[in-house]
């Protein structure tokens, strides 16, 4: 087991490796939290008793996503020719080849909507919430979200849920098949880890060999996709309607904006 002091921690549970990561109140998502991640993504991936992973956080918010107004990766600036050390961590984490089940107890808001299509399965309380709420900051989708959501719910509701920045309730989720499983809350995680111990009783080489068929590409495809998500980001920041955006969130308010 990590340190029960660090953001996030693995345990055991038979062929499971079970991630947590835990950032009170809101589970925001920054460079460490992501490479704390992938960190314990890239351990349970090379340990061959594991089968399989489920991925959970503690608090009633799953992940709030980046805090913008606290701390913008995609304000840093970076040497040229290389890439945001935030994004490429996002990306890195769908190059897992472990099957991966998210358990959604709460909000899953901006890059915790990422966080939670990282998963190739997501177990959901009825006080989940799915947002991509970038239009509200006057912001670009960014953590691959822009290319893996539609391939989850379609094209026209990946757009809904991009252009809108609607809430987007557990019920309806499950409708979408943005949830695979709606479970109470009192039996989120059991169902989430019983889903992994049903996947990890298969026979591990052909269930990694079927998974990289037909989740294989989605390293490459992120990776691409971030490169495009950062460049709007990098300029979408630079405006007055991101600096509305961002005042409105943080004041709980409608933005005003301009197209500015």
């Amino acid at each position: 087991m990590t340190n029960p002091q660090a953001p996030v921690t693995i345990i055991h549970d038979g062929h499971v490796a079970i991630v947590t990561f835990a950032r009170p109140p809101h589970n925001f998502a920054d460079l460490a939290l992501i490479e704390a991640i992938g960190a314990a993504f890239a351990t349970a991936d090379a340990d061959p008793h594991v089968r399989a992973i489920v991925l959970q956080s503690d608090g009633r918010i799953f992940c709030a996503g980046a805090d913008l107004a606290r701390d913008n990766p995609v304000e840093r600036e970076q040497p040229e020719g290389t890439r945001n050390p935030f994004y490429v961590a996002a990306a890195r984490l769908f190059a897992v080849r472990k099957p991966v089940v998210a358990a959604v107890q709460g909000s899953a808001v901006g890059a915790g909507l990422g966080l939670a299509l990282v998963a190739d399965f997501r177990v959901a309380a009825p006080e989940a919430r799915f947002v991509a709420n970038f239009v509200h900051l006057g912001f670009h989708p960014g953590f691959g979200i822009s290319a893996v959501l539609e391939r989850v719910v379609g094209r026209q509701r990946a757009l809904l849920m991009n252009l809108t920045g609607r809430r987007i309730k557990a019920e309806q989720a499950a409708e979408w098949g943005l949830v695979d499983l709606l479970v109470p809350a009192d039996r989120l995680r059991a169902e989430a880890l019983a889903l992994a111990q049903e996947i990890a009783a298969g026979a591990p080489l052909a269930v990694q060999s079927t998974r990289a068929t037909l989740r294989g590409d989605l390293f490459d495809l992120v990776q691409r996709q971030t490169d495009h998500e950062l460049a709007e980001q990098a300029w979408l920041q630079k405006t007055a309607d991101f600096a509305e955006g961002v005042r409105a969130v943080n004041e709980r308010r409608p933005g005003n904006f301009t197209g500015r």
